[in-house]
């Protein structure tokens, strides 16, 4: 067994996107190979609707698929496919744009305006960049709930995590996307594949990573007999932390517990040409998207 070290710890930014979406981005737009093979991590998570109403209007996408999972609230989507669906508390759409999709996101608060989501975007390979697109619509009762005995609930969105597989299926990256939660001061090991890419984003209570910095034996006995935890090794509320290689990850949680999405891919490891919603492997290729959007035929047959 070997424990993944933190190859980096940030919190992540506030920005702002759509039609004047507030939310906090973890990571995107600035090193393609940072999360390879993702590209994008973002948090919608408001509590006033005058700072998400305006939502995601009619956009573009080619090259990449979109996965949204909606916490609180509700996100209303449509496409120049003609789907169209409702995410809420729970639910999980794993949208594979391939050739191109027009489509739109309008989020809605629950009833005292309450609203969060997320967003990853996971890259294609060059051979997958042109393929049909395609939608997986999850609801959260459809998606398995691992209790454990130490008290810590794992929700299994891709991939599998002792036997348990997740709804979601055929991805490119052969992802594993986990919703972790783990009650007070308890320690958790968690197995990842040795070969993929693996991040952590912390968003609810604290928690501590950083295991491979001290033998585990030593510092889970400091801990458990109440010494106290030192707060600078803690990754609390919107926090990044991104592993190098390793086949488990090991957290100690915090006095609140600790909830956050673990998520790990295969990397793709192919150039990058990439400009707002469309990510191709050239230059000519992304020229050639921002061509066919102008001349109608970003959109192509069904057949």
């Amino acid at each position: 067994m070997s424990f993944r070290p933190i190859k980096e710890k940030k919190f992540a930014e506030r920005f702002i996107e759509g039609a004047g979406v507030s939310l906090f981005r973890a990571f995107g737009f600035r090193d393609p190979e940072e999360c390879d093979p993702f590209l994008m991590l973002d948090d919608f998570r408001n509590d006033d609707p005058e700072k998400y109403k305006a939502g995601f209007p009619w956009h573009p996408h080619r090259g990449i698929e979109t996965i949204t999972y909606v916490l609180e609230g509700s996100v209303e989507h449509k496409d120049s496919l003609g789907n169209t669906g409702l995410l809420s508390g729970g639910d999980v759409q794993w949208m594979t744009a391939g050739s191109g999709i027009m489509h739109q996101e309008m989020p809605k608060g629950n009833i005292a305006g309450k609203m969060h989501g997320f967003q990853l975007w996971a890259n294609l390979p060059s051979s997958k960049k042109m393929v049909k697109p395609r939608y997986q619509d999850v609801s959260g009762s459809d998606i398995p709930l691992l209790e454990d005995d130490d008290g810590s609930r794992i929700k299994v969105v891709v991939g599998n995590y002792k036997g348990i597989e997740g709804p979601v299926d055929g991805i490119s990256a052969d992802p594993q996307y986990f919703d972790v939660y783990i009650p007070p001061m308890t320690r958790k090991e968690i197995k990842i594949d040795a070969y993929k890419n693996c991040f952590a984003y912390v968003f609810q209570g604290s928690g501590d990573f950083e295991y491979s910095s001290e033998p585990v034996g030593v510092r889970v006995e400091k801990e458990l007999n109440g010494e106290e935890l030192n707060i600078r090794d803690l990754s609390g509320n919107r926090t990044l932390i991104r592993f190098d290689t390793g086949d488990h990850i090991s957290v100690f949680s915090g006095q609140d517990g600790v909830r956050f999405l673990l998520i790990s891919g295969t990397p793709i490891q192919e150039p990058v040409a990439w400009h707002g919603p469309i990510v191709m492997n050239t230059r000519a290729e992304l020229e050639k998207a921002f061509s066919d959007l102008r001349n109608g035929t970003f959109i192509k047959p069904v057949s």
